[in-house]
């Protein structure tokens, strides 16, 4: 069972920090929004262009940080870029504090915070490759997946309950104090890690930054769940602002039962997470990845019928959770198959690319469907963006190429576990 596996003292320390850091980020989900409207009186293209420029800007300022992440060691990089964030995320209450705070400043700390957290994954996840044995990957993923659920499922809502008491600022002094903790925490994990090796020069060279591109789009297994990935997440991330301007304006939600109709279905992916490993060993990873991957492409098509009163409510929650079980099943095994079909020395680079791009498409969409509503309605983008998803499962691999296989090893051979 997942639960009952140990992983070592090492990890142990890396999944609290994890949590320290997936706990904060959630308590401030959505407060750099509420800053916008609550204290700099922005209005709806102002926090539109917040939430799309952080997304971009940093996934183009993070291009380079590949292969620096990749010859360096990343424990100190993890660090680092907590600390970046902390750093970043304590200068708004302090402006604020002293009355200087501005959009611009929110939207320079995005894309900081955007920036040093696709660095941060990039380091994250080539770490766990080092710490975890191949056949425990999965159990570690799940760990995380189901952590993340977990936070998401508990955050905002404590968040929401603390900037109405503290005020609108609370929840960024909490996600940057998980940051500091996070980084202690790291900090913290014994045991030499060396340098990895580098060839050529010391800065990075072109064929460098682009060699994550290549290995994504080159690889018969990665490179259609690279596009799928892109293309589903896009188009979920797109239409929430169109389903909070549905429940929100249109039908006069609450925000207690906006946040409840988002935070329950979230139980969903902490199920999900938990049965992923299960269904692996029982029905094996090509089988789980495409099941779960078309799964979770049928239910978002839902939330276009969504309505008024109790009967809306009960309908976003029941596509939300079959959406987020869906989501926790697929991820983990998702991770433990990128990080088998990519060596170490390359593994960074990889997740960089794989986080820029996700990021790219992210804010792409998410602007395209905000033109779409504005021409048709925030219900019939939903519907488009439902239907184009149904489409998504045909990106996913058909042949038995994410199949379980001798993972690659440090050598870049393959080795059994």
């Amino acid at each position: 069972m997942t639960g009952r596996r140990t992983l070592g003292p090492h990890f142990s320390r890396l999944w609290a920090a994890y949590a320290v850091n997936a706990y904060g980020t959630w308590l401030g989900f959505g407060a750099f929004p509420l800053i916008a409207v609550s204290v700099l009186r922005c209005g709806p293209a102002e926090v539109a262009a917040l939430a799309a420029t952080g997304r971009a800007v940093g996934a183009v300022a993070a291009l380079p940080l590949g292969p620096w992440v990749e010859f360096h060691r990343k424990r100190p990089v993890m660090v680092a870029m907590d600390l970046t964030r902390c750093v970043a995320l304590l200068s708004v209450p302090a402006a604020y504090a002293l009355g200087r705070l501005t959009f611009v400043q929110l939207l320079a700390v995005s894309v900081v915070v955007a920036t040093a957290g696709i660095a941060f994954t990039a380091a994250s996840g080539a770490y766990v490759k080092a710490l975890v044995p191949p056949e425990d990957l999965l159990v570690a993923n799940g760990r995380f997946e189901a952590t993340t659920w977990t936070a998401t499922m508990v955050g905002p809502p404590l968040g929401g309950a603390a900037v109405g008491v503290f005020g609108p600022v609370a929840t960024v002094v909490a996600d940057a104090v998980s940051h500091l903790l996070s980084a202690l925490g790291i900090r913290s994990l014994k045991g030499p890690e060396p340098r990895p090796a580098r060839t050529g020069g010391p800065r990075p060279r072109a064929g460098e930054l682009l060699e994550g591109w290549r290995h994504l789009l080159g690889h018969p297994s990665l490179r259609p769940l690279f596009l799928n990935a892109i293309v589903v997440n896009g188009l979920i991330m797109a239409g929430e602002p169109l389903l909070a301007v549905l429940l929100l304006d249109r039908y006069g939600y609450a925000p207690w039962q906006y946040g409840l109709v988002f935070a329950v279905p979230c139980a969903g992916g902490l199920v999900g997470s938990r049965l992923a490993h299960r269904l692996v060993a029982r029905f094996g990873r090509h089988t789980t990845l495409r099941a779960a991957g078309a799964l979770r492409a049928c239910w978002p098509l839902g939330l276009a019928f969504a309505g008024p009163g109790v009967p809306g409510m009960v309908l976003v929650i029941v596509v939300q959770f079959g959406l987020v079980t869906c989501c926790g099943v697929f991820n983990p095994v998702l991770a433990t198959c990128r990080l088998d079909h990519t060596d170490p020395g390359r593994v960074a680079r990889t997740l960089t690319a794989w986080s820029v791009g996700s990021s790219t498409g992210i804010a792409v969409l998410t602007a395209l469907w905000g033109v779409l509503a504005a021409l048709t309605g925030p219900r019939t983008a939903l519907a488009a963006a439902g239907v184009l998803l149904l489409a998504t499962p045909l990106l996913l691999p058909r042949r038995g190429d994410t199949a379980d296989r001798p993972p690659v090893g440090a050598a870049g051979v393959s080795r059994r576990p």
